[in-house]
């Protein structure tokens, strides 16, 4: 992206850079995991361990041909050895296993991938104790300039699209990435379904983005049975490209929701799917607060480093938490509106008590920040990242 000063700004990283380096003092193997073209090839080539650095491209004929005998290729390599889309060759976990396990070893694999269901089953089979795992999505909040939110939310994070040079160039580059995967990625990882038929559910996700899953209406409104409707989901969810927040249950007197949320993960793809060209027709579309609601969920997710240990809560009377996190012991929530002035809600009131939070805190799109209850905080999206939560 060009800014306002006519510069192109290169975006470092480092947040990611540090999370590897942290990861590496935990272990010798590390799996850096996250959806196709988010940047983890370009974050693996500018993270430095060693002074020995060895790459390769399990995409690169000449390199999956180097790899043919991988032990015969890996076992005399010293330093950072990063092996990109290493779901495509599950057998070498293996190797690795009896690499790293080698009294004398002074090798250090950083292993990229973009099908975790593909790399969890490996590593845990060969690598289960040995494997440090670092999630990286597309840019955050934190790694773009100041005043380019809205631009960020509308073209999503992928790098290819939040920096390119026109709003057509970024929509085309999405489309693109839709096709791709859809017509060559989801193959390659072993699943032969029409790239027809996966388009339509993966719309059908968008349409329903920040709901909750419901296998059969998923499965009647392809013509198909609830499990194919569920593998279809655990494909997309596998891939990093749909979230499935999971339900929080209470020993309440409640009836309270069983199912998980669904969300697109990139706001870009998202809007795509939609096809929402920009942000005016964003603003006009009956999608806005459900796209907005996803957009911070998933900046929130990022800038806590905390994918795992995160909620959604809710009651078939209606009351609902968008975001209900633990740390250090606390409950902390999060509600998303899309408002210039958000109010107390009995529903806020009711998670409060019913939840034991903490704090509770409220997440706009505007810049001021103030309290509307001893608990309750309202907040810019801006400010997630200055609070250690």
């Amino acid at each position: 992206m060009i800014y306002k000063d006519g510069i192109v700004k290169i975006i470092k990283r480092i947040q990611y850079l540090e999370k590897l380096k942290l990861a590496f003092q935990r272990s010798n193997t590390v799996c850096l995991l996250g959806p196709r073209q988010c940047g983890k090839t370009t974050l693996a080539r500018s993270f430095e361990l060693s002074t020995e650095k060895h790459y390769f491209d399990l995409e690169n004929p000449r390199h999956v041909s180097m790899l043919s005998e991988p032990m015969i290729a890996l076992e005399s390599l010293d330093g950072l050895i990063v092996i990109d889309e290493v779901q495509r060759k599950p057998k070498i976990f293996e190797i690795i296993r009896v690499l790293v396990d080698r009294p004398d070893n002074s090798a250090k694999f950083l292993l990229l991938g973009s099908a975790s269901f593909s790399l969890i089953h490996g590593i845990s089979e060969t690598l289960a104790g040995r494997t440090a795992f670092v999630d990286i999505s597309g840019f955050n909040i934190l790694e773009i300039e100041k005043g380019y939110i809205d631009e960020l939310w509308v073209r999503g994070g992928f790098p290819l699209s939040y920096l390119a040079d026109s709003e057509f160039n970024s929509k085309a580059w999405r489309e693109d990435f839709i096709r791709t995967f859809l017509e060559r990625d989801i193959p390659q990882i072993g699943f032969s379904i029409p790239s027809v038929t996966m388009r339509r559910f993966w719309t059908m996700i968008a349409h329903y983005h920040g709901n909750n899953w419901n296998a059969a209406e998923f499965a009647r409104s392809l013509g198909s049975a609830e499990a194919t409707a569920r593998k279809y989901l655990d494909i997309l969810t596998g891939s990093f490209v749909v979230r499935q927040l999971p339900p929080w249950f209470e020993n309440i007197k409640k009836r309270q929701l069983k199912a998980p949320k669904i969300y697109i993960r990139d706001s870009g793809i998202l809007h795509s799917l939609l096809s929402i060209d920009d942000k005016k027709s964003l603003l006009g579309h009956p999608k806005l607060g459900a796209s907005w609601e996803g957009f911070v969920i998933e900046q929130i997710l990022s800038l806590t480093d905390n994918n795992r240990d995160v909620y959604f809560w809710g009651t078939h009377a209606g009351c609902e938490l968008d975001i209900l996190m633990f740390r250090n012991g606390k409950r902390i929530g999060f509600e998303v509106k899309y408002s210039d002035a958000p109010i107390i809600s009995k529903s806020m009131r009711i998670a409060l008590s019913d939840l034991n939070l903490e704090e509770l805190f409220v997440v706009y799109p505007g810049q001021e920040k103030y309290k509307l209850d001893k608990k309750i905080t309202v907040i810019p999206l801006n400010d997630i990242q200055l609070k250690q939560y």
